[in-house]
Parts: C-alpha cells; sequence; structure tokens
C-alpha cells in the first residue's frame, strides 16, 4: 500500500466514534508530560464502539457492562506503529496538529512573568508602600499572567515608567538623582497624551480604558488606600491628584468673591461676578491660558457645594472669598490656590469629618501652607452631638495639626458633614 493511500486510511478510520475520545485523552495526557509515553489514559461510560476499539487495540476482551476502559499509551503508541506506519506522536500531530509541551510552556511563562516583576522592582518607586502592594496584586490575581500570555509584558514596564514620569510625585523624591527631569509642562500638571508621549513614545497609550490605563489607574487608587473609580470624574479625580491632567475643561473649581487682579477677560468675569456675589466657574483651561492671581489675600476652602450655595444666598457680596473643592480638590483648584498662596494669599481649609476630609486637610497643610479652619476635635465633638451621624468608612487618617481629632473619630466610629456646621462656618464667613 502506498504512503498516500496508509495515510488517507489512516485519517479516514481515526476520525471515527470509537477514536476520537481516545485520541483526545492522549494528547491531553502527552501534553501534561512533555510527550512522554507512560501511564495509561481512561474512557468513562465507554460507548460500544470505544469499547471495540480498545479490544482492538489491546486485543484484551473488554464486557459491555465496563463503565471505564483504560489503555497504556506504549499499547496505543505500538499499535498505530503496527497498523499505519507512524507512532503516537506523528499520529496525533497529523490529525490535529503539533502536540504543545504544557510544562516548558509553564516554565517560560513563569520565567517571563519573573522577568517582568524583576525589570518593574528594580524602579526607585520599589521602596514605597502602594508600589509594592500594587504588584503583589496584579502578580496574585491574574493580571500579570494575561499580559505575559498575551505578549503584552512590556506594558508594565510601560506603567512603571509612566508612574515614574507624574509631576504629582516629584517632591517625594528630593535630591534622586535618577528620577527623570522634569517635563517642561509639568508645573500645572502633564495632559495624559503629553505624559503618554513622554513615558512610552505613544500619545495615545493612556486613552480611557487602554491596558496601559488600567495598570495606572490601579496604581494610583492602591496609593490612595481604594479601587479604580467607576464613573469618569473619580478616574479624572486620580489623575490630577498625581498631577497629571485627563481633561482641562472637565476639571473646575467653584468660587466665590474671589476677585482677581489682572487685564485679562477671565480676571473680568471674577470681578463681575464678585461684585455681585454670584458663585462662578474657572476651568484648569481658563486658568493655564489666562492666568488668575486673586485679589482677596484671605481665602476660606469648603468641600460641600452647599457650604457655598448658602454663603452666596444669605452673603452675597458681603462673604469673605470662599472656595468649594467638591470633594477630593481637582488640578485647577489646586492651580488657583497654589497662585494665590505664592501672591501672598492665606487659606483657611476644612472638609467633612470622615477620613477622606481629614487626608484632603493634611494634604492642604502640607500643599500649600493651609490653616485648618474648625478642624478640631473640640468642633468634632460638639457638632457629633447634634444630630445623627453615618459610620466612619475606609482606611483610617491622621489628622496631624490636631492629632486628638482623629483619635476622636475613631473613639465614635462616625462622620459629621460640614453642612451640620454651616451657622459658625457663615458667621467666619460674614465681613466686619
Amino acid at each position: 500500500m502506498s504512503a498516500e493511500r496508509r495515510e488517507y486510511r489512516e485519517h479516514d478510520e481515526l476520525q471515527g466514534e470509537g477514536w476520537s475520545r481516545l485520541l483526545a485523552a492522549a494528547r491531553r495526557r502527552l501534553e501534561r508530560t512533555s510527550g512522554a509515553l507512560d501511564g495509561d489514559i481512561g474512557l468513562a461510560e465507554p460507548s460500544e464502539a470505544e469499547r471495540r476499539t480498545v479490544i482492538g487495540i489491546t486485543g484484551r476482551y473488554r464486557p459491555e457492562t465496563a463503565q471505564r476502559l483504560g489503555i497504556s499509551l506504549r499499547e496505543l503508541d505500538g499499535y498505530l506503529h503496527d497498523r499505519y506506519g507512524t507512532g503516537l506522536l506523528t499520529t496525533l500531530g497529523r490529525l490535529h496538529g503539533p502536540l504543545r509541551d504544557r510544562p516548558a510552556e509553564r516554565a517560560d511563562e513563569e520565567a517571563r512573568r519573573e522577568q517582568a516583576l524583576k525589570s518593574a522592582h528594580s524602579s526607585r518607586l520599589a521602596g514605597q508602600g502602594w508600589f509594592a502592594a500594587w504588584l503583589e496584586r496584579i502578580a496574585a490575581d491574574g493580571t500579570l499572567t494575561r499580559l505575559v500570555r498575551r505578549g503584552d509584558a512590556p506594558l508594565l514596564d510601560a506603567a512603571v515608567r509612566v508612574l515614574e514620569r507624574l509631576p504629582g510625585d516629584r517632591d517625594r523624591f528630593p535630591g534622586d538623582q535618577d528620577r527623570p527631569p522634569a517635563h517642561p509642562g509639568a508645573r500645572d500638571g502633564l495632559p495624559l497624551p503629553v505624559l503618554a508621549e513622554w513615558a512610552t513614545g505613544d500619545t495615545k497609550a493612556l486613552v480611557p480604558g487602554s491596558p496601559l490605563e488600567q495598570l495606572v489607574l490601579r496604581a494610583l487608587a492602591q496609593r490612595t488606600g481604594g479601587d479604580i473609580p467607576r464613573e469618569r470624574a473619580g478616574r479624572r479625580a486620580l489623575w490630577e491628584n498625581a498631577g497629571a491632567i485627563a481633561d482641562d475643561l472637565a476639571s473646575q473649581v467653584l468660587v466665590l468673591n474671589i476677585g482677581a487682579e489682572g487685564d485679562t477677560v477671565v480676571c473680568d468675569w471674577l470681578r463681575d461676578a464678585a461684585d455681585f456675589g454670584i458663585p462662578f466657574r474657572l476651568t484648569l483651561h481658563q486658568l493655564a491660558t489666562d492666568p488668575v492671581v486673586p485679589a482677596a489675600r484671605t481665602i476660606f476652602v469648603c468641600e460641600n457645594p452647599a457650604v457655598l450655595r448658602a454663603a452666596a444666598g444669605e452673603l452675597q457680596d458681603t462673604s469673605a472669598a470662599l472656595v468649594c473643592t467638591e470633594g477630593v480638590p481637582s488640578a485647577a483648584c489646586h492651580k488657583l490656590l497654589g497662585d494665590a498662596v505664592r501672591a501672598g494669599a492665606r487659606l483657611h481649609w476644612r472638609a467633612d469629618f470622615d477620613w477622606a476630609g481629614l487626608r484632603i486637610t493634611a494634604d492642604a497643610v502640607a500643599r500649600h501652607g493651609a490653616r485648618p479652619w474648625r478642624m478640631t476635635a473640640a468642633d468634632y465633638t460638639a457638632a457629633l452631638s447634634k444630630g445623627e451621624s453615618t459610620p466612619l468608612a475606609g482606611p483610617p487618617a491622621a489628622s496631624p495639626w490636631d492629632p486628638e481629632l482623629a483619635r476622636a473619630m475613631a473613639e465614635s466610629g462616625s462622620t459629621v458633614m460640614e453642612e451640620r456646621l454651616l451657622p459658625a462656618l457663615l458667621s467666619d464667613l460674614t465681613r466686619t
């Protein structure tokens, strides 16, 4: 019989019902053992065709009642050699393609995982607890394995380069000679396309939803002690907190009566708004392209728009200058207040009595030299007694300006929103 005819017969017969499950089991076993023809394979609840096939291979009778049929790989290999002139490995390769060497694949995958982690751990950020925790999490939850299997392991190095170049971290490493020099546009925050180009050479590498953006956001969320926000505004705040600008039009700050020094359109708008006690929103784009220096030399800062709304409604143009962060301060907020401080203004800052509020206030003290405004343990205790409160949530924070405040909050386990202090806050804002 010609080789062509024998191969045709082999292919035709081995595609039948009696062979398909048997050969599939053999392939699985051989792929797990790097092709070793040792051990047995078995078929549970065999069909009549499978029973006859196994009998034909082994030469041993198997009753129709058998619930499992076993056969050694060497028997199967010898039968295929005798009948078709090719052994088990060659036969499986001809029928369904080359066998995989899964142990070798796992070893190679593990080597690439370890290499990716080793490279990431060589970063100067490796000494930061959040950075190490981020790497540990993506290694443990399968993220790194998926990157390696897709051939995307270099994304981890790219994420590290992005994190190393974030402007918001530059003050954490004073005198670090290995730190990349500041980008010329980093003072007021880097637009994401600029950061992406600087770190990876691709301006679109950090577009929303990209694998690289997800990796970096996970690291930034780890640094702040939370998870990646689902909403766009929360993701934008994560970037801004690190000194990167996702959208300079969406980054805004709400103000009341701050006035302005300068001969620009935006300064004119702010002066007109202050004359009538009208709340006004500024975008980061406006602040960057049309610089504003607040005229007020004393600026109060609150967290919730309800406070600013009450001040505008009750005090109007007699209210002291007030800026509302609306939660975590935006890049626009930090730019406005940073410029104000550099021009000689003093900031009086407060937030909600919750752990996030303590972190916001502590950052303002460190970043802008702000003075906490009604943010003492006595203020908290007095407000706590005036109504019901929701439980504190999230990781605890410190209150360096008044350590007793954090202790009192931990002891009570309750939040106090700043709206409860509204009468006292409006009294402070009343101009005399």
